[in-house]
Formats: structure tokens, sequence, C-alpha cells
């Protein structure tokens, strides 16, 4: 495996674990969280594969809006978000911002006692100098992952699927088809291969980065490779599997996946800014993203290039405001006006996270613990994005960036949040380390 074709794997699966979670969640996180305000802006995500870094630049743009501090509560694991808090959480983002030559990011975090932080620096495009702001779309990557296994959750919950279902009865053609369950898929342990990591899909959309693809092209690129272990035997992430998923929404529901996401969960979750584009449009106003995962290394700029690659495993589009409702809403199975979106009993088989070989980190079904924060990140070429609950503290960060290219074997958007969560919940430190390569 290429380092080139290994990074591809690794951006786009966003959640670039490697192994499984060791603290298994059996409940649903606890309490209400506040109303949504009108903030709004971009989701990044990114798939970074190339080695020439960014040009070193400038000390980015300062930050734009403010914190606003209130009482503290004991025992959350929060620090409240005074004006001194929020002056470290600015210096700890422009020191990694400098480092890793992030040309812009937003910051989101909102607690109900503790007080909310949401800060843009740097810029949103390099060749205009157009300040990077909370009110742009973003690629959002890998939490697409989070939308489509809700799509299936929901089915199952209509008795339209079992989770313990062979991908077989869905979908004929599968490796293993009649032993894969979409348990298994959604969890990450089917043992397909990643069409991403196929050298030939590599070459196909670099040479060709605006050009369309279809689900049944993508699987493909994996099913020419043998199935890598027995299903459930380990964890792999695999992009191949939610490609499966999204056809069985399909098939079970009878629409489009993007149909069925819109009208199921984004229009009651009232994420009125997220979209899942059927080509390469992009709502204005949106970054710029800038990756070196072209065909010769190069930074180009990628916000013009097709998604559809990435389908139900990574094509979606939201902004800062809808994110922050996400957090929440996908980590409770609750949508914001108290309405179930999924039941309780399979809201907590969701949530149970088994282990994997990193210490601290767990995989659910389409959705991920890291110490504590449940959620997803994500990457496609140019940008990442990071989008967690913390259920102690009833607490939410997003984090948004246009750029997918790794700084010391590092995905920016982890940087990002390391450096945030040191600062604002030091005993839930988020830290998810990049995918080895050549895997």
């Amino acid at each position: 495996m290429s380092r080139t074709s290994a990074r591809l794997r690794r951006g786009i699966t966003a959640a670039a674990v490697a192994g499984g979670l060791t603290v298994p969640l059996t409940g649903t996180p606890a309490g209400a969280a506040p109303a949504p305000t009108a903030l709004t802006g971009p989701a990044a995500s990114s798939v970074s594969a190339g080695p020439l870094p960014l040009a070193p630049a400038a000390d980015p743009p300062g930050p734009t809006p403010s914190a606003s501090p209130t009482a503290s509560l004991p025992g959350t694991g929060v620090r409240e978000l005074t004006p001194a808090v929020a002056r470290e959480l600015d210096a700890a983002v422009r020191k990694v911002m400098r480092e890793a030559d992030i040309p812009g990011a937003t910051v989101g975090i909102w607690t109900p006692d503790h007080g909310s932080y949401v800060r843009s620096f740097g810029v949103a495009d390099k060749s205009t100098g157009q300040r990077m702001s909370p009110d742009l779309s973003m690629r959002i990557g890998s939490e697409t992952k989070t939308f489509t296994v809700t799509a299936l959750l929901k089915l199952v919950d209509q008795g339209k699927a079992g989770l313990d279902d062979p991908i077989g009865k869905y979908v004929d053609g599968v490796p293993n088809g009649d032993r894969i369950t979409l348990r298994q898929l959604a969890g990450m342990r089917s043992g397909l291969f990643n069409y991403s990591e196929d050298e030939g899909f590599f070459k196909a959309l670099t040479s060709d980065p605006e050009r369309p693809f279809t689900p049944q092209e993508l699987l493909d690129y994996s099913f020419k490779h043998p199935v890598m272990f027995p299903p459930g035997s380990k964890f792999f992430y695999s992009n191949t599997n939610l490609i499966l998923l999204g056809l069985v929404v399909e098939k079970q529901s009878g629409q489009k996946l993007g149909d069925y996401i819109a009208q199921h969960i984004l229009r009651p979750a009232g994420m009125r800014h997220t979209v899942f584009p059927t080509g390469a449009e992009f709502p204005d106003p949106h970054a710029q993203g800038y990756t070196n995962q072209t065909a010769d290394g190069k930074v180009a700029d990628a916000a013009d290039w097709n998604p559809s690659w990435g389908w139900a495993a990574g094509a979606m589009i939201s902004r800062l405001d809808d994110l922050r409702v996400w957090a929440r809403t996908v980590a409770t199975g609750e949508y914001p006006d108290g309405v179930r979106m999924v039941d309780p009993a399979t809201q907590r088989e969701r949530l149970v996270t088994p282990s994997t070989s990193v210490p601290g980190v767990g995989y659910g079904l389409g959705i991920f613990d890291v110490h504590g924060w449940i959620g997803h990140n994500g990457s496609l070429p140019g940008y990442e994005s990071l989008t967690v609950y913390l259920p102690s503290a009833r607490a939410t960060m997003v984090v948004l960036l246009n750029t997918d290219i790794s700084h010391a074997g590092q995905e920016p958007s982890t940087l990002l949040g390391k450096a945030v969560t040191g600062i604002v919940s030091p005993d839930h430190v988020y830290d998810l380390p990049a995918a080895p390569k050549g895997r």
C-alpha cells in the first residue's frame, strides 16, 4: 500500500480508529441541551494524501465572536468559559494553526451551565483573503456515516430491517454476504476491503476529481480484493460498509438516501443548512478547501471536487449551527423538541462501543466514544470536521477547518480538538490517533 493511498483511506474515513473502544456506553446521555442559537458555520472534513505541507502562513487573523460565561457547576468535568479561559483557547488554537499551517478554522463549544465559546480564525479563501466565519457551509466527510446509520436504525425501529440480518438479504454479490450482518457493517467489523485504499480507485479519483462515482463502482473496487478477516472478529474502518448500508436504506425505504435523510432526520431536527449533494454542488457561502490528496502531491483547492465517491460514507455538507444541534441529537437519539429520533432500546445498542486497540477509544454503530466525547469526525479532500457531545456536562464541541493536510502524522482536526479539550475538559481530552499507514 502506497503512502498516498493509505492516507486517502484515512482521510475520508474521518474516524481514524485502529482497534476498538474500551469503555462501553449502555445508556443514552441524560439532560436537555439549550435551544440552538442563530450561530452558523462550517463543517469540515478531509482526506489528506500527499507529502507536501501548505506553505508557512502568517499568524492567522484574529478571532470572532466572543465567549459568554455563566456560573460554573462542580462535577461536570468542564471549566467555566470565562473571558480568561477564552483567551487560553484563542492562544491554543492560534498555536496549532501556525504549527500545522491550517488556513482557517471555526471552533464552537456550548454548555448549559458553563457558558459558550464560538470563534473563527484565519482565512476561508487564500486567494482573496476572505476571513473564516461561522456561517460558511463545509463538506463534512465521514460525519455522513452518523446520518446513514441513523437512517438504518430508524428502519430497524419500523421493522423494515434487522441489525442481525445478513447483508446478502438486501444486496447481492457481497463477499461473505451470508455471514456479514448489518450490525457488523455499522460497527466496522465486516472484514470487507476498504475501496478507498484501492490503487485503481485512487488513480481514478485524482486523475479526474470532478467525475461522479456510482455506489456499485465503489463496491467493485472493494470486492476485487479478498475478505480480510472473518466477520465480527476485528475492528477495521472501511467506507465499503457504509456504501452497503446506504443501499439497504434505499431498498427498504423506497427513497433515495439523501431524500430519506432529509425527510426523516434533517427536517425533524431543524437542520436547515445540511444537505446530501447529488453532485459537486456546494451551497454559498462556503470556504475553499486545501488538500495535497492529489495525483502529483501538490496542494490544490478541492472545493469543486465531486464527493460522490464518498456517498453514504462521506458526501454531506453542513454548517456550524446545524452540527451543534446534531452533536446532542445523535448522542441521545432525541430531536431538539424532545421527540425520539431512535427508540431508546435501539439507541442503547448504538452506544455500546466494543473495545479497540486504542485505550479510551470505542466505536459503536456509526459513532465513537473518545475519552467520553461521543460523536464522529469527518475527512474529505480539503476539509475536516469534528462534532462531539460530552454527556457528563451536556457539552457540545464542533471544530471545522478547510484543510485535511496532516501535521506530524496527525489529523488537523485532532490537533485542534486535543488542544481545545485539554483546556476545557482536562479529564476528557479528545485524542484520536491517526490510523496506521499501509493497513
